[in-house]
């Protein structure tokens, strides 16, 4: 064993990381799931979302953003975890307009299948129907849905530190905050491309390529009969 090994627990099981390396990116090595929405490969750590929280030596902290540490204890699937998680996402659902049988993303959705992950068929929590929620189709390939969008920034730090553009913000503070584009007011007067990074990475059904919907049949998207985590635990075998 490297003496730079650093080795911790995982409900339970024993897992290696490294110096520098997230619980996130240990856990994800290491074969174990932790759901998550914001973080996203390849982008730099965000903490906003608050799916990935789990319980360090009996305090809640955020997977993507706490580093490994010599002997922790962490807690990811327990009960206590779980709810907190069903919460969050519930709470996702309603505070937007997501429409999952009219949606082009539902099958491929990550908020959708941490919703059945997670054992919710209907969130507990009211709807809010917020009326305030635009869409801008104005790009010739490119469409932003503001009713699906979870505020998780994936769009702004792929643009940012992936596209090298800056294309996507946050703008507004509590309920008024929302993705604003760098341009007066309409997605087509950016410069995003259809074969941006900051198009691929958006979670749900907020930022969407035109002219190939609902491409991919029933049954054979991504979701349909594998649950979202799969292929991270795949590796333990």
């Amino acid at each position: 064993m490297s003496e730079n090994t650093i080795t911790f627990e995982i409900d339970g099981v024993e897992v290696q990381g490294a110096p520098g390396q997230t619980i996130m990116q240990a856990a994800d090595a290491a074969g174990i799931y932790i759901p998550r929405l914001c973080a996203f490969e390849g982008l730099p750590p965000h903490g906003s979302c608050r799916i990935c929280t789990v319980k360090v030596n009996g305090r809640f902290q955020s997977s993507c953003t706490q580093p490994v540490a010599e002997g922790i204890i962490v807690e990811n699937d327990t009960e206590e975890i779980l709810e907190f998680r069903r919460n969050l996402v519930d709470m996702l659902f309603v505070e937007g307009n997501h429409f999952c049988m009219f949606c082009e993303k539902s099958g491929n959705c990550e908020l959708q299948a941490l919703a059945y992950r997670l054992g919710i068929t209907a969130p507990k929590y009211p709807f809010m129907f917020p009326a305030n929620r635009t869409v801008d189709a104005s790009h010739k390939d490119i469409f932003i849905d503001h009713n699906r969008c979870i505020l998780c920034a994936r769009c702004i730090r792929a643009s940012r530190d992936l596209d090298g553009k800056n294309v996507f913000q946050f703008v507004g503070r509590g309920p008024e905050k929302h993705i604003a584009v760098n341009a007066r007011a309409r997605l087509v007067d950016t410069e995003v491309d259809v074969t941006d990074k900051a198009v691929e990475v958006c979670p749900v059904g907020a930022i969407l390529r035109k002219h190939v919907g609902y491409a991919i049949p029933v049954g054979k998207r991504k979701y349909d009969h594998a649950p979202i985590g799969s292929d991270i635990e795949a590796q333990k075998h």
